[in-house]
């Protein structure tokens, strides 16, 4: 885990609302897909306002991993700071924090659901899996959102050879339904040996439901606020299953879940 100020690589608009950001930084050459950092502006003023954002993936160079990229959606003042930050500036980021996904060589047929910006960490699994000689012919990920303009990655699954499903809640790209129901079907079809998973709580709540209906192992990754990332304020808290009234911290014990450990 490093905090350090770190140097902009780029900072480009992929769709309305939505940039992909590059940061130069070493000590990322092992981080996980589901880690996370936290990341704010360098002036002073602004050094308690530090916000959680996924790996998208790593920025690779001839001898290794010259730094990594975060998608981010611009959702208040804090984003929208960010988002006027321009190339050969600075930002501080601490990371890469919290557990990541875990995939075991057994499994060949992974569904991968990612919903509007939940879709970052899911990219970076999907390139993982790739990097370690992963066939994943027969996977198959599922890009969902609101409309079109919610519609992320979903040209840079392709060359990874895994398939890609498309879906909007308002038919204006790829089917119109939720991306749940495109996994339900999908998987009466053909069972996947396992599901990983980012959105909406209330979506990461259906694909538990789903899966377990189809008796398949499930990870999640939560997206929830996080004002430290590190464990210190507690404020991260979801709900044991097994114990009621307790409860495992978002930035420590996840971002990345196992679905029969949590309440859902």
């Amino acid at each position: 885990m490093f905090q350090k100020k770190v140097q902009v690589l780029w900072n480009k608009q992929v769709c309305p609302s939505y940039y992909r950001i590059g940061l130069k930084c070493t000590g990322y050459s092992d981080a996980k897909p589901g880690q996370f950092i936290m990341l704010r502006m360098p002036d002073r003023s602004a050094a308690l306002l530090s916000r959680p954002f996924s790996i998208n993936r790593c920025i690779p160079k001839h001898d290794g991993i010259e730094g990594i990229e975060v998608l981010y959606k611009v959702v208040g003042n804090r984003t929208a700071k960010l988002s006027r930050v321009q190339k050969g500036e600075s930002v501080i980021i601490l990371g890469p924090l919290g557990n990541g996904f875990s995939v075991s060589e057994e499994c060949r047929r992974i569904y991968i659901v990612g919903g509007g910006v939940g879709i970052a960490p899911m990219l970076f699994l999907a390139s993982s899996l790739r990097n370690r000689n992963v066939d994943l012919s027969e996977s198959k990920v599922f890009v969902g959102g609101k409309t079109k303009d919610d519609l992320l990655c979903e040209d840079d699954f392709s060359p990874l050879g895994i398939g890609v499903q498309k879906t909007t809640d308002d038919g204006s790209a790829g089917e119109k339904c939720f991306v749940t129901e495109a996994l339900d079907r999908a998987m009466a079809e053909k069972k996947p040996d396992i599901v990983c998973a980012c959105g909406p709580f209330a979506m990461l709540k259906s694909v538990a439901g789903i899966a377990k209906m189809h008796h398949v192992p499930c990870q999640v990754s939560i997206e929830t606020i996080m004002a430290c990332g590190i464990g210190a304020c507690l404020g991260c808290a979801v709900e044991k299953r097994d114990n009621p009234g307790k409860y495992w911290h978002v930035c420590v014990d996840g971002p990345v879940f196992d679905t029969s450990l949590l309440k859902m």
